[in-house]
């Protein structure tokens, strides 16, 4: 069984998609189909820059979108892989989700782009620049980092938001509680505690503005049944119904990522090849997760024929 991921935030770089649209027509389209959406020339600012603006979360996340359903679209219209047919299951990690969903065909490409435009504006809106933080713990699991949390927290927001791996978990909350985080963590046993350049601290409930600005925009939004199954970030467990997907995505922004799980429970449920589109972080920490399944990255051309040479 296989499963297909998409990578979330600081997945983002200069020159990001620039060799694969040279390569792919069914990449460029896709740019260019997103760029329409968005009213905005989001393509030249992954290939140019500045890095500075591409950074800034209402264009990462769209972006980094972008990149995966290019790569996912010279694969399936290109490549000649039935995605259908190829895939058990598909996740993404936070706005990875949404280029999941859309790869499972429960979202058209405009509507993605212009709901991670808006989920993006919506974090960065939600607590003013300076104010929220995130800092990532390195050789510490859940329960440590639960304890990490509450010691910092002295009355403050300090939340898990990311479950990794079994050595990585992200905090999120209050500046004052992540820089006490920081302070205290290598004594109270992680390795170490760094903290992340990220402008809001997501999936923490300070992002509740931002969870109310998607649950408005997406009781608008038709949700279709997915062609498979979509990993959830805050159940880990397969979705496929409409409402469920819908109703998910608004608790994602304020909830904790449970990606250990999810990984973990694909492993249970007899996937044993893990495919990521668009990206190198996840695939590492699938690994950590399941030493033994294969992992795929794709990002280049390259990989991409020798992905679909295999499985098509």
């Amino acid at each position: 069984m296989r499963a297909f991921l998409f990578p979330g935030q600081g997945s983002q770089a200069v020159g990001m998609g620039a060799a694969l649209a040279e390569a792919s027509q069914a990449a460029r389209d896709t740019f260019a189909e997103v760029d329409e959406a968005l009213g905005q020339n989001l393509f030249r600012l992954m290939r140019e820059g500045p890095e500075e603006e591409l950074k800034l979360t209402e264009n990462a996340q769209p972006a980094i979108m972008a990149n995966s359903l290019a790569v996912f679209a010279a694969l399936t219209k290109e490549g000649g892989v039935d995605f259908a047919k190829a895939a058990n299951f598909v996740a993404g990690h936070s706005l990875g989700e949404y280029s999941a969903l859309a790869a499972a065909g429960s979202f058209d490409l405009p509507t993605t782009a212009k709901l991670l435009k808006l989920r993006g504006q919506a974090m960065q809106r939600a607590v003013p620049v300076g104010q929220g933080a995130m800092a990532a713990l390195l050789g510490a699991d859940l329960e440590l980092a639960r304890r990490i949390a509450e010691a910092a927290a002295r009355g403050e927001v300090c939340t898990v938001a990311n479950d990794n791996d079994p050595t990585q978990v992200v905090l999120s909350g209050h500046k004052g509680a992540i820089d006490r985080v920081v302070e205290i963590a290598k004594e109270m046993g992680a390795k170490r505690a760094i903290p992340l350049p990220v402008s809001a601290p997501f999936h923490c409930p300070l992002m509740q503005p931002a969870a109310e600005a998607m649950r408005d925009a997406l009781s608008y939004v038709m949700v279709g049944d997915p062609v498979v199954p979509v990993f959830a970030n805050v159940t880990a467990q397969p979705e496929s119904d409409p409402d469920t997907i819908r109703n998910l995505l608004v608790e994602q922004v304020t909830g904790m990522v449970r990606w250990r799980e999810s990984v973990a429970n694909m492993g249970e449920a007899g996937v044993e090849e893990f495919v990521e589109l668009g990206g190198k972080v996840l695939g590492t920490m699938v690994k950590r997760i399941l030493p033994d399944v294969k992992v795929t990255s794709v990002v280049s051309i390259e990989d991409l024929e020798a992905l679909a040479k295999e499985i098509a």
